[in-house]
């Protein structure tokens, strides 16, 4: 009976100290929390892409703009999907800060063509209120149709304003702050272009200048071929906390 005691200590003693030799596996790796809202969070109530235009637009897109977090929150609540990318600097001057790649807006049909354009959050946010809130509609009511492509110049460039001509002013483009509009594409096949339907008094004319004057209560600097001869065949639409329309 002792004998069968002292076997049954050993063994026992002898499981406790192996225990403590055996190595338990790692926990696993848990990713690191993102910085970015996920696309699935809650809508925004009342969030600027779907709220109509007033005299506080421009003022809460320059604040909600200026930080990244709230600016993707934004456009994730209104399923405008927006890529950001790292910070980069091409020359003292020229370079994106707070930005990342405008894809298709899912809440709407019209889609930018190029598309996958990179420029900064505030000029996406201020954007895509304008298509949602101002493009769209007034391409229904006016015209008749719905847009189906917006058509533009681009969004980055490292120039000076009036490419260069007669001036030493650095362009918002130079920091993918402002995007360059050339006209529309309808459902119904017809082409509206700045450059041959700006002037008269027609109905793409009138569409025009309804979306620009819009533009002036959204984006800090709006300038249309009524500024100057640079701009005789698009919108320049800057999203600052500038205050400029023509």
């Amino acid at each position: 009976m002792l004998v069968s005691f002292r076997r049954l200590f050993v063994a026992a003693a002898t499981v406790l100290i192996l225990s403590g030799c055996v190595r338990r596996p790692p926990e696993p790796l848990r990713p690191a929390p993102s910085p970015y809202p996920s696309r699935s969070a809650a809508p925004l109530v009342g969030g600027l892409v779907d709220r109509p235009i007033d005299g506080g637009t421009q003022g809460a897109v320059v604040r909600e703009g200026a930080d990244l977090g709230r600016c993707l929150a934004q456009l994730n609540a209104a399923r405008v999907t927006f890529n950001p990318v790292p910070d980069r600097h091409a020359t003292s001057v020229c370079g994106l800060s707070a930005g990342g790649v405008l894809g298709p807006d899912l809440g709407t049909v019209a889609r930018m063509a190029p598309g996958d354009v990179e420029m900064t959050c505030q000029t996406a946010l201020a954007l895509s209120i304008w298509r949602r809130q101002s493009l769209e509609p007034a391409a229904r009511e006016i015209l008749g149709s719905d847009v189906v492509q917006i058509d533009h110049m681009g969004a980055y460039a490292c120039r000076n304003v009036n490419n260069g001509a007669g001036s030493s002013r650095i362009s918002a483009h130079a920091q993918a702050a402002a995007l360059d509009f050339a006209g529309v594409r309808l459902r119904d096949g017809r082409r509206i272009t700045v450059t041959k339907d700006w002037n008269g008094g027609t109905a793409e004319a009138r569409f025009l200048r309804r979306i620009r004057d819009d533009a002036c209560r959204i984006f800090g600097t709006t300038l249309s071929p009524d500024y100057n001869a640079v701009h005789y065949d698009h919108l320049h639409l800057e999203a600052t906390d500038t205050r400029f329309c023509r």
